[in-house]
C-alpha cells in the first residue's frame, strides 16, 4: 500500500498539469495562498482623511473612517491595525519643479 503522502496522479497534480512518472509516488501539491485577495489600495486623499481622523478623534474613529472608505474590511481588529498603519504613514515629499537648462548665448 502506498504511503499517505503519495499522490495518485489525480486532483491538484492533474489540474496543474503535473503528472507522476509510472511507478513513482507523487507528492501532493499544496494550494497557493491568495495573498492578493487581502490587499487593497489606499489613495493619498483616503490616507490623509484617515490620518486626520486618527489625530483628531483617536484610533476607534480612524477605524470607522477606514471602514467607511473600505466596506469590504469587516474585521474590527484588522481595521484598527490598518488604521494605525495608515496613520503612521508620512505624506510623500513634494517633488521639486523640473529644472530647464538654458543655453548660453554667444556674443
Amino acid at each position: 500500500m502506498a504511503p499517505a503522502w503519495a499522490g495518485n496522479g489525480r486532483g491538484d497534480t492533474a489540474r496543474l498539469g503535473i503528472l507522476p512518472r509510472p511507478g513513482r509516488p507523487c507528492l501532493p501539491v499544496a494550494p497557493l495562498p491568495l495573498h492578493a485577495g487581502a490587499m487593497f489600495t489606499v489613495t493619498e486623499a483616503e490616507a490623509a482623511a484617515i490620518r486626520r481622523v486618527f489625530e483628531q478623534d483617536g484610533e476607534l474613529s480612524a477605524m470607522i473612517e477606514l471602514r467607511r472608505h473600505f466596506p469590504g474590511i469587516t474585521d474590527n481588529t484588522r481595521a484598527r491595525e490598518c488604521a494605525r498603519i495608515i496613520a503612521g504613514w508620512t505624506p510623500p515629499p513634494v517633488q521639486p519643479a523640473p529644472v530647464t537648462m538654458l543655453r548660453r548665448q554667444r556674443p
